[in-house]
């Protein structure tokens, strides 16, 4: 280029000179001046055109020194990804508010609260001058006890955000305080004895209630919540630790679904008095649900020191020590409903066949779950017990030995990473999409989805070999070396720990903060590749996801 332009301004001076006029006249010494420098510059750039040129075989693909980058066809490739309907929990709250309106039911049938049930119907029966007044009184009555679990539903809510939540669920200090709670319940239930709010509250609250009018049976509500507090307390309190590591609205939820069948039969039974007659009389089958839930109380517990253990690597309480415990637990209370063990001068007397039914069917719950110690997967149960041990050690698929691989794993002998630059690193190697999945110790939806929907061959097929994997566990109490911790852009903390700095960048990168979470990336671009899932229990639709990740990427690299 330069001897083009060296031979253009000669060329333009001679012309300018020429149409001057002038008689030009170059010495001699200049031409040859000028000649040696066009030489050098022309041998010059024959050199840069020699380099240019294998530079460029290079990157096409004709060299041997340089590598060919894979790099996405931004330009001419476009990749559609589905709109999922949003990322949501809806089946998971669903399920919980069944889970806590059954417990609304069970309630009403222990004996703190049973005998209330025909007493306070009769009271507004009797002092009610028509039938109508007396529908109105049981609906007030009815909405005052939704109104006032739903008031404890929504300050949970009020202190139960994100960090919050994650604490509880996480750390394993709530997790052994529960597992303490659920015992002292437990133990109160088998009639060791009884949990009580003070009664100068509850006399002040019942005088409130003699006041008549709407307030009046505001108060009368009050104060059946009270005295009930002994039976109802562990249920209730049940409901909201199971909320408080979810959702800002679950605890909401599961207050206004157990309130609504707590205040069902008390409605009911006004709106049709003769089913009163239809009601068992109270007695000692009254004591036997309440030793019952006792047993599913020492159940609950073990769980939540499960979660702790796992949380911290304690490995105090593998698998077949949890399954042990639970089969002992359910074994006892069938030996329980049989009669052979007693706790109460209550549990003397015949046995009838709905206590004969489910005695039976705790004890085939019990061998259940002697199936899991044989090694069988217990799918219906994975959310609730410690993982299966069935990972495996080898390297063989993606690029090496993991960090953390001693105290973490993936189910089902699948291969991955349990750190996010690491397996971006690999997935760039291999040129597969990278697949993560937000995780926790304590995820009882992760463990289901593991064990239903991830153990399908054909999901288990795409999993091991279309993508490089990376599980981010972001209730993982291990601290890193402080070389490693950070301060977050999104809340301004400092993060030190593997769970805190996987949870930070859940909620930072993503905007999402619940688990499961499942997100597909090209590792070269960090783009999504398919709108991000949370629990989904189709194995159809889950495909679909992996299926709609593999050929974005494939589209980008073709």
């Amino acid at each position: 280029m330069k001897v083009s332009i060296v031979f253009l301004f000669a060329f333009l001076f001679l012309t300018v000179q020429v149409q001057a006029g002038k008689n030009v006249s170059i010495p001699e010494t200049e031409l040859q001046k000028l000649a040696q420098h066009v030489d050098n510059l022309v041998k010059r750039d024959s050199v840069n055109e020699a380099i240019i040129k294998l530079l460029k075989d290079s990157l096409d693909g004709k060299g041997h020194t340089v590598a060919k980058a894979q790099t996405p066809k931004v330009s001419t490739v476009k990749i559609t990804v589905k709109e999922r309907g949003g990322i949501t929990q809806d089946t998971s709250l669903f399920l919980f508010a069944i889970f806590a309106f059954a417990a609304g039911f069970v309630s009403i049938i222990t004996p703190c609260v049973f005998p209330m049930v025909p007493m306070t119907v009769s009271f507004f029966t009797n002092t009610s001058s028509s039938k109508k007044e007396s529908v109105r009184k049981a609906i007030i009555y009815g909405l005052s006890i939704v109104t006032i679990y739903t008031l404890i539903g929504v300050v949970i809510a009020k202190i139960n955000g994100p960090e919050f939540a994650n604490f509880l669920s996480t750390h394993w200090f709530p997790n052994v305080l529960f597992t303490l709670i659920f015992l002292v319940f437990a133990l109160s239930f088998f009639g060791l004895f009884e949990i009580t709010l003070p009664n100068n509250f509850i006399n002040k609250v019942d005088k409130q209630s003699d006041k008549g009018g709407y307030v009046g049976i505001f108060f009368m509500a009050f104060t059946i919540v009270l005295v009930s507090f002994s039976c109802t307390g562990p249920i209730v309190s049940t409901i909201l630790l199971s909320a408080a590591g979810g959702e800002i609205v679950k605890p909401i939820i599961g207050m206004v679904a157990y309130s609504s069948a707590f205040a069902l039969p008390f409605t009911l039974f006004a709106l049709f008095p003769n089913w009163l007659k239809s009601l068992p009389k109270s007695g000692g089958w009254l004591n036997t649900v309440k030793v019952s839930l006792g047993f599913i109380e020492l159940a609950l517990a073990l769980k939540f020191l499960s979660i702790a253990d796992q949380v911290m690597h304690w490995n105090i309480l593998n698998r077949n020590t949890f399954l042990l415990i639970w089969i002992l637990i359910f074994f006892s209370l069938g030996l329980y409903l049989l009669g052979v063990i007693k706790f109460s001068e209550h549990d003397k007397g015949s046995i009838g066949w709905p206590r004969r039914s489910l005695a039976i069917l705790s004890i085939l719950f019990a061998g259940y779950l002697g199936t899991g110690i044989a090694g069988s997967p217990l799918k219906k149960l994975s959310g609730y017990l410690p993982p299966l041990e069935d990972y495996t050690t080898a390297t063989d698929r993606i690029c090496g030995t993991p960090k953390y691989a001693d105290f973490l794993h993936l189910p089902l002998g699948l291969q991955g990473y349990f750190d996010y630059k690491e397996a971006l690193a690999c997935a760039k190697q291999q040129g597969k999409p990278l697949f993560i999945d937000f995780t926790g110790h304590g995820c009882v939806n992760c463990r289901e989805m593991e064990r239903n929907v991830w153990a399908d061959p054909a999901v288990l097929k795409h999993l091991n070999e279309d993508f490089v994997m990376v599980a981010l566990y972001v209730d993982d109490r291990t601290e890193l070396p402080e070389n490693e911790w950070y301060t977050s852009k999104k809340d301004g903390k400092v993060k030190k720990s593997i769970g805190k700095q996987n949870h930070d960048f859940q909620n930072t990168r993503f905007n999402f903060l619940a688990q499961p979470f499942y997100v597909i990336l090209d590792p070269n671009t960090e783009m999504e590749l398919a709108q991000p899932i949370t629990y989904e229990p189709s194995i159809e639709a889950y495909i679909d996801f992996l299926e709609e990740g593999k050929a974005n990427y494939k589209k980008l690299y073709k």
